[in-house]
């Protein structure tokens, strides 16, 4: 919503401060539209990797759902670390093997739906809980790896943004590029009347225009977004991996998931009490 609002005040506001003076009818151009964005499109094809073309896409489109990590979901990780830990910590590490090695199965995992959705923090906890149970005891080699493969899942996430910002960028230049071709097309039309030169003139400015406003008004936010949700993603996994430091430096579970509760950003962040009664309800 937040995103289908803004664009709406950027449309509203342009149109309610141009339409009292100027005509609607001049700032509708499909062929400039199709110069500025079609090159912008083919430049972002070109320069990235399938997989960052597809994400880019698919990470714009979702801007119109809601922020797929609040605080439910966050207290949701941490009650599914605390069931993790105390049942370790109860029966044993090896009780935990099969929900490990099968969490689509376990009722365990299932326990947690918003974590089950997300297949890559499923994957980073049976990864380091498999480590756990094989042997790997050491808190300083699991944390280098965890750091390590933190590092390059948000390079990753944050490539997409990266990209589109880099469209952004373009766009404006794009803008001229419709421009200049506009006064080229002017320039065949010198012998004719004031009014047609002056309307081909106009057109060729609105390349210029529809190149910034795409730019600043539409693709760079875009841009942004993408970059504060990969952000907000890295802060997950960053809870995930200081619940299982905790555990692994041998806290108890309630100990281990406060440790997480505290790595949650501050917006997001559920107090003391709402985690205890949280952790309560989930017994």
């Amino acid at each position: 919503m937040k995103a289908i609002a803004g664009t709406l005040v950027v449309v509203g506001t342009l149109l309610g401060g141009y339409l009292p003076h100027g005509s609607f009818g001049i700032l509708i151009q499909p062929l400039e539209v199709i110069i500025i964005c079609g090159g912008a499109l083919g430049a972002y094809i070109i320069a990235n990797p399938g997989w960052v073309v597809k994400a880019g896409f698919s990470g714009a489109l979702g801007l119109a759902k809601p922020a797929p990590y609040n605080k439910e979901v966050f207290l949701e990780a941490l009650g599914l670390m605390f069931k993790i830990f105390n049942k370790a910590r109860r029966e044993g590490l090896m009780a935990i093997e099969a929900d490990v090695e099968e969490p689509h199965s376990s009722e365990l995992f299932n326990s947690a739906p918003s974590v089950m959705k997300d297949h890559h923090a499923v994957d980073f906890v049976c990864d380091y809980l498999r480590l756990m149970i094989s042997g790997a005891s050491n808190p300083y080699q699991l944390e280098d790896l965890m750091i390590v493969e933190l590092d390059g899942h948000h390079h990753e996430a944050m490539m997409p943004s990266q990209a589109i910002g880099k469209v952004a960028e373009a766009l404006p230049a794009f803008g001229i590029v419709a421009a200049v071709l506009g006064i080229v097309i002017t320039m065949s039309y010198l012998d004719a009347g004031p009014m047609e030169i002056a309307h081909h003139m106009s057109v060729a400015l609105v390349g210029t225009f529809l190149g910034i406003l795409v730019a600043y008004g539409f693709i760079a936010p875009i841009s942004s977004e993408l970059a504060n949700r990969a952000e907000v993603e890295g802060a997950y996994y960053q809870v995930l991996k200081t619940c299982l430091m905790a555990n692994l430096n041998g806290y108890a579970p309630a100990v281990a998931v406060e440790f997480g509760r505290k790595a949650v950003p501050s917006h997001d962040r559920p107090s003391f009490q709402e985690l205890d009664e949280y952790l309560q309800s989930q017994k």
